[in-house]
């Protein structure tokens, strides 16, 4: 049987996407499980400018790769030497992402089993304060020259693989496996976060380094859903970027996906991580405003949605907006010279300046107190009751005059004398457009579970 063989490889790069970006240089060491016996570098002309701060970090300047070979030029040598062979990097899902997109981009189709030696050191050498390879090396007193230059830091990855074969092979034999789940997760995510992943529905938060939650998302199954964010072949920079960043992960398992999808709602408006952004287009930008003027007239208005004054109502569209008001005006009686359309509510309360001919204060006031009091009245107040995380309890969704109150558990034990009192064991939450419409969808499609409260 052929002894293993592993091909240790660094590459410098125009930038960090393997979609975007390409490389500048490539160093390939050929490591026979105890030593190095093969040695291949070399410049790579990338045919793309080479960003000021890529040559402040690495020293390559356009001017040095002008007379290098062109990828194409060294793919099939490259080839060769990666054929057969564990490929072998610090943080091994950068180095191969380029490498196989550049591969294939000269017509050539290649994979390889990996090995990420910022896994295997954390599996091997753990509790160090961090596993960059730089710090890496000054903690385990291995010497690292020319760093940031493929061949320096290949060299350095090299004396480092043979110190974790030395002293962890059976942990290596173990990642090496195509199948090994530990390859397939981000290099700084400690292990153990991903297996406690239950396969239940829930919510699941994963944080960067400095504990700070950078995505918020929902699953019917958490552990299947989380596997799914590092599966794939995605070179774009914002996947790349995510995975690095991904540190930890923790969940809270909901009974139901609606409950999931409702806490991860909550969640991403209350903590708004950097990589959440679908969200952001279900966000309401008009609202139908009510207030009292200095000249004790109320007003309504249809304008932006404001932090700074809350609305009766909120819409898509401002045409909705306006439409709305014009029904109250007709259906009401309304002055229109009291309904304004398109304001900016962030500014100072418009105030009629004609005074001539106004309706009485008191009447107009209870007219748009009337058109106040339909449009809330529309609003149902309802809660919902579903299955429960275990087989002794409930889960109950509860929504006050078209607003989503909170959520929570009841257990079957709990003895209620008023319906009122399922409020105590619910958590509240804020409202807001997308959630009343995920509510209101179930709602309407599983009625059975739905009790009106009048």
């Amino acid at each position: 049987m052929k002894k293993m063989e592993y091909a240790v490889v660094d590459i410098e790069t125009t930038g960090g996407s393997a979609g975007g970006s390409r490389i500048t240089e490539i160093a390939v060491l050929i490591h026979n499980g105890k030593e190095v016996i093969e040695r291949w570098e070399t410049l790579v002309n990338p045919q793309q400018h080479i960003p000021l701060y890529i040559t402040a970090l690495t020293g390559i300047s356009n001017e040095m790769v002008y007379e290098a070979p062109l990828f194409q030029d060294i793919a099939k040598k490259l080839l060769q030497l990666l054929s057969n062979r564990i490929f072998v990097a610090h943080n091994v899902n950068f180095d191969y992402s380029f490498v196989r997109h550049q591969l294939e981009d000269a017509g050539y189709k290649w994979t390889a089993p990996k090995l990420c030696t910022v896994r295997a050191a954390r599996k091997i050498k753990p509790g160090l304060p961090s596993y960059s390879l730089g710090n890496l090396c000054r903690s385990l007193g291995i010497s690292l020259e020319n760093r940031h230059r493929a061949g320096g830091d290949a060299d350095a990855t090299a004396v480092l693989l043979s110190l974790l074969i030395n002293d962890g092979a059976l942990e290596i034999q173990k990642m090496i496996k195509k199948t090994a789940p530990d390859q397939r997760l981000p290099p700084n995510l400690p292990p153990e976060d991903f297996e406690n992943l239950p396969e239940k529905p829930g919510v699941y938060y994963f944080y960067n380094a400095q504990k700070k939650v950078v995505y918020v998302g929902k699953a019917v199954n958490l552990k299947k859903r989380v596997a799914s964010h590092f599966s794939g072949h995605k070179i774009t920079p914002q996947r790349q970027h995510f995975l690095r960043d991904i540190h930890g992960i923790s969940f809270e398992v909901c009974a139901t996906e609606l409950m999931a999808l409702l806490l991860e709602c909550s969640e991403i408006k209350k903590l708004w991580p950097i990589y959440n952004t679908a969200l952001k287009r279900f966000e309401p930008k008009y609202g139908l405003y009510e207030y009292t003027a200095r000249n004790s007239y109320r007003y309504f208005a249809v304008g932006k949605v404001s932090k700074l004054m809350p609305c009766i109502e909120v819409f898509s569209t401002i045409n909705e907006g306006i439409s709305l008001l014009r029904n109250l005006q007709e259906q009401f009686e309304l002055d229109y010279r009291f309904c304004k359309y398109a304001v900016n509510t962030e500014s100072e309360n418009v105030v009629v300046n004609n005074l001539s001919d106004l309706p009485l204060v008191e009447k107009h006031n209870q007219q748009v107190q009337q058109a106040v009091n339909f449009v809330t009245e529309l609003k149902p107040s309802y809660y919902i009751l579903d299955k429960g995380r275990t087989k002794n309890e409930q889960s109950c969704i509860w929504v006050q005059d078209g607003h989503f109150y909170g959520m929570g558990y009841i257990s079957n034990e709990a003895v209620l004398t008023d319906v009122e009192e399922l409020k105590d064991f619910l958590t509240r939450y804020k409202s807001n457009s997308y959630i009343m419409q995920l509510i209101s969808a179930f709602a309407v499609k599983y009625p059975q579970k739905v009790t009106q409260i009048t």
